[in-house]
């Protein structure tokens, strides 16, 4: 098993938690439901990435590629540094430059899950 992608995984949940809770409470009354529901997307690819990166950790106690899951799980840190980091700052701090940022993290997001793809259809290497 991939440890590092267990424990990142589970610190990323965490954190949407704790995130999905102050978007729902916190900023309910400074921010138009729009950007509430921006913010949302963001705690939503969070949980969905770090529940990724934590079937990455199990995925790596099988018969496949040890190399293609740590990738994936590499793609899905950084795809959800940016993807969400960038909405949660973009509603935070309404800095447009920010928006074109998201984009790069969902590319990395596509990027993770080809690598479990590969992983799953090559033999461990």
């Amino acid at each position: 098993m991939l440890r590092w992608p267990l424990v990142v995984g589970a610190v990323l949940v965490l954190f949407a938690v704790m995130a999905g809770a102050f978007g729902a409470h916190g900023l309910k009354n400074l921010i138009d439901a729009q950007g509430l529901a921006v913010f949302q997307t963001g705690v939503t690819y969070q949980v969905y990435h770090g529940l990724g990166l934590m079937l990455v950790a199990i995925l790596g106690g099988l018969d496949l590629s040890r190399q293609l899951l740590g990738w994936a799980a590499a793609f899905f840190t950084l795809g959800t540094v940016l993807f969400s980091g960038s909405l949660y700052l973009l509603v935070l701090t309404t800095q447009p430059w920010l928006g074109p940022v998201t984009p790069a993290g969902g590319l990395c997001f596509m990027v993770g899950w080809v690598m479990v793809i590969v992983a799953g259809l090559r033999p461990r290497a």
